[in-house]
């Protein structure tokens, strides 16, 4: 895929930017620092359809705002729910962001977006609509019993987060386990379900 403007993604129609492959000068100082946000979804929507275009959609309604910018997302991914079950399999991928906004404020920015898209949260690992996870803001270290947590506390052993956060900030070290993206990833256990979604 190549890599196109950053306007594209505040055009009318249901694009986004993907990215190309990074040079290693150009991602090894700046992916530590990196905002990262994880979307899936597994379920249609009567607006936008499939779940690939709902979340090209909520991306785009993101950068509407003006005080968050898209910088680069992964290709996007099938895969299997986790844990098995006999869910339709999701679409999920990651978006590196900048934006000025707190940590708490981008999480409670999602959430809205979510709600926006029709996410209503039942039960854990329920099928849904959309799902927008903020997985790392930069070296920053989050914990609040029932509240956010950062970074996402189950990231580094999903495959559907690693293979997306590698397109986009390769080299990328997780704050608490002092480990790249690209060890975790050999790390991943064989059973969870993955390949690369044909561009449409």
């Amino acid at each position: 895929m190549t890599l196109c403007a950053k306007s594209c993604l505040l055009s009318t129609e249901l694009k986004v930017c993907f990215v190309s492959t990074p040079s290693p000068a150009t991602t090894s100082a700046s992916s530590h620092d990196a905002i990262l946000i994880a979307f899936g979804a597994n379920l249609p929507t009567q607006e936008y359809g499939a779940p690939a275009q709902t979340l090209k959609a909520a991306l785009q309604r993101l950068a509407r705002d003006g005080d968050i910018s898209i910088e680069q997302v992964s290709s996007f991914y099938e895969t299997a729910p986790v844990p098995i079950s006999d869910q339709p399999w999701y679409v999920n991928g990651v978006a590196r962001i900048s934006t000025g906004l707190s940590a708490h404020d981008l999480l409670e920015r999602l959430h809205e977006v979510e709600a926006e898209f029709g996410r209503v949260r039942r039960e854990r690992n329920a099928a849904r609509v959309i799902d927008l996870d903020l997985i790392a803001y930069g070296r920053d270290l989050l914990r609040e019993e029932g509240g956010i947590q950062v970074p996402h506390p189950r990231m580094a052993e999903r495959a559907f987060v690693l293979l997306p956060l590698r397109d986009v900030a390769s080299g990328w070290v997780h704050p608490v386990l002092d480990r790249t993206v690209e060890d975790l990833i050999a790390d991943l256990p064989a059973d969870q379900q993955i390949r690369k979604q044909a561009e449409s």
